[in-house]
């Protein structure tokens, strides 16, 4: 008893010289806020960043809450604040990502195809450290692609993942027994191998989003015909000289570069370089991260982990 008398007093003499901070359980997603990381001037270039797997998934906290909004959403996000705002005269998009499911990165590519359409305004990538597959389809948006000496790059081209773990199945003495309409409702099934049928079903498939990502390359690199982009599009990657060899991009610098890049080609002496954030989010430079999720569970739970998706990703 005398114990825990001690360890009280001590706690209230403790509390008593403390002030204490509110931190909330849950985190709620704010509107976004602009800062500023560089420059002078009224107007501004805005910065983007694109990082990580390109997907719609929804990103969840350790406890199963919604906390910041997915990459799809955030981009449409910030490119819907930019196009209400006047002073921004270019946007730079930073982009280090492998890639991601196919869908979410066209739709990126196709939000800022119509941000472009709208302001008619100048837009540069910048590639980081992975700009692959899917990161290198959106970075074709740009107006200009500029890579960083040490980017990787590339990997054109498109990937269904399947696991097949029957044998481990039946090892273990467990059988998938499912009811279905049609044989080729369980296509891509792990459970079993894929038939000879199905693999061209879904070769089919795959060939069809090649062409589309051929397609978006041949569009966006007005050097380079159609025949010169398929010896390139075989998944292999690039580094930034490679890529600049064979025209997949426009120049090799950094980000300060880009931002240098976007003034001459907007005629600006000067402006401010901003970027969009959640609130509470500190970012004091151009090469500040957004954030950093620590727990990003899936909303799907464990079949999540194998998930059956058509990827524009570089996959080594």
């Amino acid at each position: 008893m005398k114990f825990f008398s001690s360890i009280i007093c001590i706690f209230l003499l403790f509390c008593g010289g403390c002030a204490f901070v509110s931190v909330p359980l849950f985190q709620f997603t704010r509107p976004l806020e602009e800062t500023t990381i560089g420059g002078k001037g009224k107007n501004k270039i805005l910065l983007i960043d694109i990082s990580g797997v390109i997907t719609s998934e929804k990103k969840r906290s350790l406890m199963g809450v919604d906390t910041t909004p997915n990459i799809v959403a955030r981009i449409k996000e910030e490119l819907d604040k930019a196009s209400g705002d006047k002073k921004i005269k270019a946007v730079i998009l930073r982009i280090n990502s492998p890639g991601g499911t196919v869908t979410s990165s066209d739709i990126i590519y196709n939000e800022i195809m119509q941000f472009k359409q709208k302001r008619g305004i100048f837009v540069a990538a910048c590639l980081m450290d992975i700009a692959a597959s899917g990161g290198y389809y959106i970075a074709n948006a740009a107006d200009m692609i500029i890579a960083h000496p040490t980017t990787i790059t590339g990997s054109i081209g498109v990937i269904a993942m399947k696991f097949n773990i029957k044998g481990l199945m039946d090892k273990v003495g467990v059988r998938e027994e499912s009811i279905k309409s049609g044989d080729k409702k369980d296509i891509l099934s792990p459970f079993r191998g894929i038939t000879e049928e199905e693999q061209k079903i879904i070769q089919e498939i795959i060939n069809s989003l090649f062409q589309q990502f051929l397609a978006v390359i041949n569009h966006g690199r007005k050097d380079l015909s159609m025949d010169e982009i398929k010896p390139l599009a075989d998944g292999r990657v690039f580094t930034a000289q490679q890529a600049l060899d064979y025209k997949l991009i426009d120049k090799i610098g950094y980000l300060d570069d880009a931002i240098k890049t976007a003034k001459n080609n907007t005629g600006l002496k000067d402006a401010r370089v901003v970027t969009y954030h959640r609130p509470m989010a500190y970012k004091n430079n151009i090469y500040s991260q957004a954030s950093i999720n620590l727990f990003n569970f899936g909303e799907s739970g464990f079949m999540a982990a194998l998930p059956i998706q058509f990827m524009y990703l570089w996959n080594p």
